[in-house]
């Protein structure tokens, strides 16, 4: 079911032709390096490069009888190469060739969610700028609590993706490396100037120090990057379905001609694509737990990691870069209702802006306490009569004596909640070119 969820770009990377192909890329390279060591003869690297192929047909025969991908590779590779095939594979062990290939799968994949990052940061900052100064009510947990803007509220999402983009960077770097050092990474059949040569040539850097595998703890960072950034998507998508609920209405994802929301009810028009992200989300951070378990291997392997990795990390990087564009698409293509935005301001008539009441209150010289009483006691009758809380504070006795009805007035204008938003899109953004 995972090719239902595969974007092109990113399911190319994760084939079995781009994994062998990665896997003779290691070799080629390492065959350069023992030619340029004076190992291997020049006509004969000549020979290998210009022959040098496998058959993945050929590749799943021969492992039916081996039991072993690696040799079944080498022998297709062989069969295609002939008697200079002795060259290849020299010195090396199987995960020279899978630990190094995988490196520069992941790198591939990683600079691939980097260049489809660029459209949701982009959506991000453009609908951030169309709504900075749209009104909404602020919610904390899931209550009205202070006007803010929707603006803000997307801000918040820009800067989250601008730190994604630097943990990926981060990712790309511990993952950049590969290992060329023999059996248990001794160089005990290889000499590690073969390694410094074939990972430059490869654009990787060698492991100071490894066993006979990369230590587990790189590709759990980059699980655990993934699994970040999935989680804010998750966020997003959340946020995007609470406000597409029949009550609130703000915000609905795209639905397009000829959808259809439910095989009963025709008038149904459900966030089904931000549920599918959220869902698809959860898999990719279950993924990451499988990838802290890799960290810990036998003495200096073991395989089980192996089994797990062929799911775990071809299924995050697929399904991470198919609800990352999924966000992007909605963001982009999104319905977003300024005038319902503004009904739910005015939902709790007034009851918004408490605090402001209460501030000037206490400007007036009363303690804190005596002025949260007041504030409340009306509060609480506005919300259980369902009347208005202006009107109930003009008329309290108490609060006409400290304030006048042009102070009281003022508290409950939208104004004051727009005066700092320039100052936070300028923090967000004035660092931008």
């Amino acid at each position: 079911m995972i090719e239902r969820y595969t974007r092109p770009e990113m399911g190319a990377i994760w084939t079995e032709e781009n994994k062998y192909q990665k896997w003779l890329d290691v070799e080629l390279a390492v065959c350069e390096a023992w030619t340029k060591a004076g190992e291997i003869p020049s006509q004969a690297l000549k020979r290998i490069k210009e022959k040098a192929g496998f058959s993945i047909k050929r590749i799943e025969e021969i492992e039916k009888v081996v039991k072993h991908d690696v040799i079944a590779f080498l022998t297709s590779v062989a069969e295609n190469v002939g008697k200079d095939s002795r060259f290849i594979h020299l010195g090396l062990t199987s995960y020279d060739v899978v630990d190094t290939a995988l490196s520069l799968l992941i790198k591939e994949a990683l600079e691939k969610i980097r260049k489809d990052l660029a459209p949701l940061k982009k959506a991000l900052k453009d609908e951030a700028l169309r709504h900075k100064k749209t009104v909404l009510v602020g919610r904390t947990h899931g209550v009205h609590a202070e006007p803010i803007t929707f603006g803000v509220k997307l801000l918040v999402w820009y800067e989250e993706i601008k730190r994604q983009l630097l943990r990926l960077e981060n990712a790309l770097e511990v993952i950049s490396y590969g290992r060329i050092s023999g059996s248990v990474g001794t160089y005990i059949h290889l000499n590690p100037k073969i390694e410094l040569h074939a990972l430059k040539r490869l654009g990787l850097k060698p492991a100071r120090v490894s066993t006979q595998v990369l230590q587990r703890d790189r590709h759990a960072e980059v699980l655990s990057m993934l699994a970040l950034l999935a989680s804010s998507l998750d966020k997003f998508a959340v946020e995007i379905r609470h406000l597409q609920r029949t009550e609130v209405l703000e915000v609905e994802e795209p639905f397009t001609k000829g959808q259809k929301g439910s095989s009963s009810m025709p008038h149904k028009m459900n966030p089904v694509r931000t549920e599918r992200i959220s869902g698809l989300a959860r898999i990719v951070r279950s993924n990451l737990q499988a990838a802290l378990e890799n960290i810990s291997l036998w003495h200096e392997r073991d395989i089980s990691h192996s089994s797990a990795e062929r799911i775990i990390i071809p299924d995050s990087f697929i399904l991470t870069d198919f609800i990352l564009a999924e966000t992007a698409d909605i963001i982009k293509n999104w319905k977003v209702n300024a005038d319902r935005m503004k009904e739910n301001v005015d939902l709790t008539r007034g009851l918004i802006f408490s605090q402001s009441v209460l501030l000037a209150l206490t400007k007036k010289g009363i303690s804190r306490e005596q002025a949260f009483l007041i504030v409340q006691k009306n509060s609480l009758k506005a919300w259980k009569e369902r009347l208005d809380f202006k009107q109930l504070m003009q008329s309290d006795k108490e609060t006409s004596k400290i304030l006048t009805k042009e102070e009281i007035n003022s508290c409950f204008s939208l104004q004051p909640y727009l005066e700092k938003i320039d100052y936070i899109f300028d923090r967000v953004f004035g660092d931008e070119s």
